[in-house]
């Protein structure tokens, strides 16, 4: 019997050698890695805190305040296409009241591009830190929930990003 002393690193690199083959060996010659890996466009992941005080299917609404935007862009995962007619639902604690406040919540709709923006009243601290919600939460697509936090109150926008992956 030969006993062989095999480290955790020369074990790993080993197995990624065989993985490696394996995939190269596939019946099609392809990859089988998943799309978003080849292409960049990672899902967003839900951030812890997103959804305190969300409120499903929020109306629509044109505006809620003046002199503070909330943009972004929605991407599907894999091809990083834009995605139109998404809606993303925001809300924040501003200077008309708290996050609960139903005059601080509403949603849009992604434009052919995939951008969205929200102009509404100055977002200030909550718990010590100035901060948006955002939520996609519509069926086609994995819910998320972003939380970006602004570096100063005194900013006038704060952006996210949200890259989707299908249901």
């Amino acid at each position: 019997m030969i006993a062989y002393s095999v480290s955790r690193r020369s074990f790993l690199a080993a197995a990624g050698r065989v993985a490696s083959t394996a995939v190269l060996a596939t019946p099609l010659g392809g990859v089988l890695a998943p799309a978003t890996a080849a292409t960049g466009f990672e899902p967003t992941l839900t951030m812890p805190g997103g959804a305190n005080n969300y409120r499903p299917k929020a109306p629509f609404v044109e505006r809620l305040g003046s002199g503070f935007f909330v943009r972004g862009k929605v991407l599907r995962a894999g091809d990083g296409a834009p995605l139109a007619g998404q809606r993303i639902q925001i809300w924040a604690a501003t200077v008309l009241g708290g996050e609960p406040d139903p005059a601080n919540h509403g949603s849009v709709l992604t434009r052919e591009d995939g951008s969205f923006e929200l102009e509404m009243a100055q977002i200030v601290p909550n718990f010590g830190q100035p901060h948006a919600h955002l939520a996609y939460d519509d069926g086609a697509f994995r819910t998320v929930f972003l939380r970006p936090v602004m570096p100063s109150a005194r900013d006038t926008s704060v952006s996210a990003d949200f890259v989707l992956a299908p249901v």
